[in-house]
């Protein structure tokens, strides 16, 4: 299986304790009773293994801001976590930064075992919660403590950073075509794109890794998804596959070179794709600062 070296155990940026689920979007709602709760192939094994990680611990918040029917969103969370046996679930809908900045949600982060952020808009995500009081609380709570943190579709694209918010399915062979920003800041160095084989997107992945070799692309496809822990540490869960995207054997670029709506050119990316139970580590180097 593939992996990279780790990061050195004297490294100044200690490892994360929480754990992270990206999810491609579309995945299973629909629950089978008789499914083993541990059975990888289950029909439902997504959010099933998201209630497994809370290790039977409470709260399980539902942020539904990125989509434009937000209750609606919300809903079909709170009744599958039901469902699944979660004792209490609550929806935080931040409509408005202040509403990021509130006391009494920030109260209920603090008690929360887990957070799921639904699809929709990822711009919405980053626009309403970058910077703010909650979401400085989610990251010091993913660093500190066995908080679970999963996103599905938009709700993936945005833990990542870089993170690509603007692009059609049909686009992508042409510079300037993908535009990307800076996500929640919960993978760095990685950038994750969604419904990946359903909407054909490995060009606009090409492209975002041809600006910064640096990074890893993620394309997890519908109803599939990465189990992260420590922070680098992926294990692949779902239905379909997820493609990894290396770029720093990359040999060549022309993308700084062209004018955009050109195509661009790049050489030698190295890529995985991975089915339901491989594993990957993301190389990642020690923190030169804080």
């Amino acid at each position: 299986m593939p992996t990279r070296k780790k990061n050195s155990p004297k490294s100044p940026c200690p490892l994360p304790h929480g754990i992270l689920i990206a999810i491609g979007g579309h995945e299973e709602k629909s629950l089978h009773p008789g499914a083993d709760a541990d059975a990888e192939h289950a029909p439902d094994a997504i959010l099933r293994r998201f209630v497994q990680e809370l290790h039977g611990k409470g709260l399980v918040i539902v942020v539904p801001t990125a989509s434009d029917e937000p209750e609606a969103a919300a809903q079909d969370y709170v009744d599958v976590f039901t469902a699944l046996g979660v004792k209490r679930v609550e929806v935080f809908n931040a409509r408005e930064r202040a509403d990021a900045e509130d006391e009494q949600a920030l109260q209920l982060l603090d008690e929360a075992a887990g957070v799921l952020f639904t699809g929709g808009d990822q711009l919405r995500l980053t626009a309403l919660l970058g910077g703010t009081a909650w979401l400085r609380r989610l990251k010091e709570r993913y660093a500190t403590d066995a908080i679970v943190i999963g996103g599905t579709s938009a709700g993936a694209t945005a833990m990542s950073t870089p993170m690509i918010y603007q692009g059609r399915d049909n686009q992508g062979m042409r510079k300037d075509e993908i535009h990307i920003t800076t996500g929640l800041q919960l993978m760095h160095d990685v950038a994750i794109d969604t419904h990946f084989v359903a909407r054909g997107r490995i060009v606009r992945m090409a492209q975002i890794i041809a600006t910064n070799p640096g990074c890893i692309g993620l394309g997890l496809e519908e109803d599939t998804g990465v189990v992260v822990t420590q922070g680098y540490e992926l294990e692949v869960i779902g239905s379909g596959v997820v493609t990894v995207v290396e770029g720093q054997t990359v040999t060549a670029t022309n993308i700084h070179l062209i004018e955009p709506g050109e195509p661009f050119t790049i050489r030698d990316l190295r890529v995985h794709i991975l089915s339901c139970g491989e594993r990957y580590t993301l190389p990642i180097q020690e923190a030169l600062h804080r």
